[in-house]
């Protein structure tokens, strides 16, 4: 029997009921191997569509398809045992109606075999919410910065510095908690929006770059292990894997050019 064969996969109702309890730890995932790694620390694997960026250098989320985000999810499923697993919806495959967020979760959730899709909150997304909470599909809210607005935000700027700004999320928070969104990220807004929101609604919030008055935490994994020059200003770098893949492929790129590697251990000889 292995090790995970006991494990209790955790679901949104178990998200859900961690409002204002013990903080909910999510982090990025992609593919199977750092699924895998990451899996026994957290209580949420997204498979955001910063899959685009991170992954495929595109210069924004706006590039990523619904075939990228199933084949990643896939991966991310094969190597997560007892997180939760999330995967996005990405730009163009709900906003048109519900009915076409309906098709494109549908598959997601079949394909993938994950256990929710997470749609970014703009006006009018509720009614899209609802219908697939509805028919059985979990759905995570998204409000504050909204990357895949990029373009007619003219780029990635915190929310809520004016009034309006302010007003505004905190109808998007509320229209998307209401619609049945089993938990909300909010991203990149004041800290004293974040309290606000998260008082305000029963769904737990999920900060990133909204302070830890949100009920957990969301980072994009490669940032928060350093592999990038420039992160935001809310990234805690915990490593930095940047610079020790740097060194390891130096000292790999060295060896080889002085046919120090491979040496006898690394070769295989004639049996005798």
């Amino acid at each position: 029997m292995s090790q995970h064969s006991t494990t209790k996969r955790l679901s949104a109702p178990d998200i859900r009921a961690r409002k204002g309890g013990q903080p909910i730890v999510c982090l990025t995932a992609y593919t199977a191997p750092m699924a895998s790694i990451l899996d026994p620390h957290t209580d949420l694997l997204l498979v955001g569509d910063s899959v685009g960026m991170v992954v495929h250098g595109l210069p924004s989320t706006v590039g990523v398809t619904l075939d990228m985000m199933i084949l990643h999810g896939q991966a991310v499923m094969r190597g997560a045992k007892q997180a939760m697993v999330v995967v996005d919806l990405p730009f163009g495959s709900y906003e048109e109606s519900p009915q076409v967020a309906w098709q494109s979760a549908s598959r997601v959730m079949k394909e993938t075999g994950c256990h929710a899709v997470k749609v970014e909150s703009g006006e009018g997304i509720a009614e899209t919410i609802a219908f697939l909470v509805q028919r059985g599909i979990p759905v995570m809210g998204h409000v504050g910065l909204r990357p895949q607005s990029v373009n007619v935000d003219g780029g990635f700027r915190a929310k809520g510095r004016t009034e309006d700004e302010k007003a505004r999320v905190l109808r998007e928070a509320h229209a998307t908690d209401q619609a049945g969104a089993f938990a909300i990220v909010v991203e990149g807004v004041a800290e004293d929006i974040a309290r606000e929101i998260t008082a305000a609604v029963s769904a737990p919030t999920i900060g990133i770059g909204a302070s830890s008055a949100c009920d957990g935490q969301i980072l994009v994994t490669d940032d928060m292990l350093g592999l990038f020059d420039w992160t935001p200003k809310f990234v805690r770098r915990y490593a930095d894997l940047k610079t020790t893949i740097e060194n390891a492929a130096a000292g790999y790129a060295g060896d080889v050019r002085a046919r120090t590697f491979p040496a006898a251990a690394e070769v295989y000889t004639l049996k005798r």
